[in-house]
């Protein structure tokens, strides 16, 4: 029976605690806030839109123009077609408008037949797997190395992490990846060259390449974050309480040092996701970042702009995901 109360008494607790945090979450304070950052994600979206509308429509040249052979009367079709006859700022409302109540981004102007948003799609769930993977191994080697660098300051072990990660931040990811080319592709001929046709063992190669700057910048942020956290006070508190080694670690300094990590984890993830161009050039990677070098040189107008506000969306939303979790990683921390 004794058992059973203490069981049942737990269960309630935990209910109890749960409570609590919904009660927390859901306060006037915090949907004040999370209404806040929703209007001024919305407005720096728009921003983007229209900054980034505007000034590619003034530079010199054209889509069309890179056409063979074509006439000015072939070209004033195709611009009719396309809406581009029409004066630049009823242009902008229109796309505004398509991309608000549709989110349709229109025709490609160089893939013809193909609309933006199916081209950004195919690209984006190419460059999601390498670049979540990349992601998840960078956050999770990067904290592990930072705490273990910190916990083992001024040793040899901390030396080596430290000075790997220099090298790493320090080296161009374009140079990396060739190195890592040259060696498991060209000489060993472990791994493909090609992530186009080379299914997941040609991924693995872009995912240690685009994953090695962030590891090496997180590790640091981590050692740095953490090696403050071992000098305070509550540290000391819990060793004359007598916690276990483990506990100190884990439990209160890495749990108190993972702010700045999640600080740069948001958009660093975004930017991964969204592609790096040069590590998905090096190792032929069919992503979004391919598509969107072309649409540059391309003179593609809906589809910069298309893949400019995907990226823009994904960087908004993880830097809102980030501030939410500051909440969850450390209390103290209020929603204003």
């Amino acid at each position: 029976m004794k058992k059973e109360e203490k069981l049942s008494s737990g269960n309630d607790n935990k209910a109890s605690n749960l409570i609590e945090a919904l009660k927390a979450v859901f306060t006037s304070d915090a949907l004040i806030y999370v209404l806040k950052r929703f209007l001024i994600s919305l407005v720096t979206i728009f921003a983007v839109i229209t900054v980034t509308f505007f000034v590619m429509h003034a530079v010199p040249g054209g889509p069309f123009q890179a056409e063979k052979a074509i006439s000015a009367e072939a070209e004033a079709i195709l611009k009719e077609k396309y809406g581009l006859d029409k004066p630049l700022f009823t242009q902008y409302l229109t796309y505004l408008s398509d991309v608000v109540t549709r989110f349709d981004f229109g025709p490609s102007l160089k893939q013809r037949g193909r609309m933006c948003l199916d081209i950004i799609l195919d690209g984006l769930s190419v460059s999601a797997k390498l670049g979540v993977s990349a992601a998840l191994i960078s956050l999770v080697t990067g904290t592990v190395l930072g705490a273990f660098a910190a916990v083992k300051r001024n040793s040899a072990t901390d030396r080596i992490i430290m000075t790997l990660t220099t090298a790493f931040v320090s080296m161009p990811s374009f140079i990396m990846g060739t190195f890592l080319l040259m060696i498991f592709s060209l000489n060993l001929n472990w791994l493909p060259a090609s992530a186009a046709g080379g299914g997941i063992s040609g991924l693995i190669l872009p995912t240690i390449t685009l994953s090695l700057y962030p590891t090496a910048y997180i590790t640091r942020l981590t050692r740095s974050s953490m090696l403050d956290s071992l000098g305070q006070d509550y540290i000391r508190t819990a060793k004359a309480k007598g916690a276990s080694g483990g506990s100190i670690i884990f439990r209160h300094a890495l749990k108190n040092s993972l702010i700045p990590v999640i600080t740069y984890f948001g958009p660093m993830l975004a930017y991964i996701v969204t592609g790096s161009l040069v590590v998905e050039k090096i190792f032929a990677v069919p992503g979004i970042g391919r598509d969107f070098i072309g649409s540059i040189t391309n003179r593609d107008y809906p589809l910069i702009m298309g893949t400019t506000i995907v990226l823009s969306i994904l960087v908004v939303f993880m830097n809102f995901v980030s501030d939410m979790l500051y909440r969850a990683v450390d209390p103290r921390i209020s929603l204003e």
